[in-house]
């Protein structure tokens, strides 16, 4: 749809006026991906979620552990439970801050991502999906602050906004909200987890302060508001959009931009209303009050898989103990000695490899054929058939 539009490449193509609409995307991606992450935890009713104890299991039960989750597991039980009450506060909360007009606050959110994505990354291997992650994160950052790592910052004058003294009016306000934020994002973990410090002990009290119906109740009560926050983020990007390719010099190159702004700008908005079908799985009754063209929409590309609904962990596996499919082979068919795979656990006097970004397939369904009925993996039976025949492939 939108490639022949960059057919004249002997134009400048570093910069075009209708970028931001586009990468918008992105950042609702990842504002779905991780707030959706957030939620099916609760909404799924697991014991460990809500018990803030699901980190004292996953260490250990995971597909493929890294030598960093020997160490985290060994960790004391306040700072597991801890650690849920932050997953939870990086996943369902701090993505709020994605379509914040304050620049700082979003650069608090891409660091917050980026912190998660990184210790799951040292404590469990994950492929490229972590990866994946963080690179939907730089949809949150700007070419000022990619240009400071990169040691091209333009130096601000002395007289500028940020500098000036007293500072004005717009940098007071600017100032007071970040502040007001980051307060209000600490008092709300507090009250809904219990945070407590507890002196005697020397370590943080944690619990989950509310019901699971209060949960879905203020769920179902943010969910609708929440496209519209992300529907007056884009018309903003949209507007602004527009206004850089009314600034474009040349009448035919200001027409060519136009053109292409309102193709882009079209195909977005097509996109952000079928994505609202899969996002507002989390809560049916939300998902029910969309407008019925909505839903014509997806279903019409619904077999495209153009947008997806997401949860992370849903449910913590490995509650009551690690499960493994152990393979044993033997040419007497009296000594019997068993298979050692290359990367997933066997072998307990070896340490935990580090394969990421590598995908190790046939490891990582080891780990789910081990966890339900053999009839739900058929594909173990045609394995081990193919194994028995001495097959390599």
């Amino acid at each position: 749809l939108v490639a022949p539009l960059r057919l004249l490449k002997w134009r400048s193509t570093a910069w075009r006026a209708h970028d931001g609409v586009t990468f918008w995307l992105v950042r609702w991606l990842l504002f779905r991906l991780m707030f959706a992450s957030g939620v099916v935890k609760l909404t799924s009713r697991c014991p460990t979620w809500w018990g803030l104890t699901a980190l004292t299991y996953h260490y250990e039960t995971q597909c493929i552990p890294t030598p960093g989750a020997w160490f985290a597991h060994q960790l004391p039980v306040w700072f597991q439970k801890f650690s849920v009450v932050a997953t939870y506060v990086i996943e369902i909360a701090v993505p709020l801050l994605f379509f914040a007009p304050i620049r700082r606050l979003r650069l608090f959110a891409f660091y917050s991502q980026v912190l998660l994505q990184v210790l799951i990354i040292l404590t469990g291997n994950y492929n490229f999906f972590n990866m994946l992650t963080i690179v939907l994160a730089f949809s949150l950052l700007d070419e000022e602050h990619v240009g400071r790592w990169l040691g091209r910052s333009k130096r601000r004058q002395a007289s500028s906004e940020s500098l000036a003294w007293p500072p004005s009016l717009r940098a007071v306000l600017s100032t007071l909200l970040e502040l007001s934020t980051y307060g209000f994002l600490l008092y709300w973990s507090v009250q809904c987890f219990g945070l407590e410090i507890d002196w005697e002990k020397r370590l943080l009290d944690s619990k989950v302060a509310f019901t699971y119906h209060e949960f879905t109740t203020w769920l179902r009560a943010v969910t609708l508001p929440l496209v519209g926050l992300g529907f007056l983020s884009l018309s903003w990007e949209i507007l602004s959009a527009m206004y850089r390719c009314a600034c474009v010099r040349g009448c035919f190159w200001k027409l060519w931009a136009t053109l292409q702004w309102a193709v882009f700008a079209t195909a977005t908005v097509g996109m952000f209303a079928i994505s609202l079908v899969p996002f507002t799985y989390i809560d049916y009754e939300s998902n029910g009050k969309l407008w019925p063209g909505i839903h014509q929409m997806f279903n019409a590309v619904e077999r495209f898989q153009v947008v997806n609904s997401y949860g992370l962990f849903r449910r913590m596996t490995g509650v009551g103990g690690r499960p493994e499919v152990v393979l044993e082979g033997s040419y007497d068919k009296q000594t019997w000695t068993e298979v050692e795979f290359m990367y997933k656990p066997g072998n307990v006097s070896r340490a935990p490899p580090v394969v990421t970004p590598h995908q190790p397939r046939l490891d990582w369904q080891m780990w789910f054929a081990a966890l339900a009925h053999h009839s739900s993996s058929p594909w173990f039976t045609s394995f081990v058939y193919r194994l028995l025949q001495g097959k390599k492939d």
